[in-house]
């Protein structure tokens, strides 16, 4: 399944490669609670959200950037990139379907990085 939204700030790859890093992952989506340990030489670390803890890891792509929860059951998965419209969240996992609440939950976390990123480039 895929879950697409639009924030409306114009940063651009290098400002949201810059910008959105592992340290800052609670600051900028209310979903993750807290990041538990970061590595910065690996991009990856361990965070608490509202699923749980899981590790993370952060790559960088062209025009952004992506986070993989490598142990997730759904291989939850979230790309944001900087398009023409705005700044593009695309959140991905590997299921066709799933549990209304868990779809739910997943476009609450979209929703969280759209306020989050519209936030930080005020």
């Amino acid at each position: 399944m895929e879950f697409f939204a639009t924030a409306s700030s114009q940063l651009s790859p290098d400002q949201l490669q810059a910008r959105v890093t592992g340290p800052k992952l609670a600051e900028l989506c209310a979903s993750i609670d807290r990041v538990l340990e970061w590595s910065d030489t690996q991009d990856a670390g361990e965070i608490y959200c509202l699923w749980g803890q899981f590790r993370v890891r952060r790559e960088r792509i062209r025009d952004g950037i992506r986070f993989t929860l490598p142990g997730c059951p759904n291989a939850l998965a979230w790309t944001i990139t900087a398009a023409p419209e705005g700044t593009l969240i695309h959140c991905t996992i590997n299921r066709s379907e799933h549990d209304p609440d868990f779809i739910e939950s997943i476009k609450d976390f979209v929703a969280d990085w759209v306020e989050g990123l519209r936030n930080d480039s005020q």
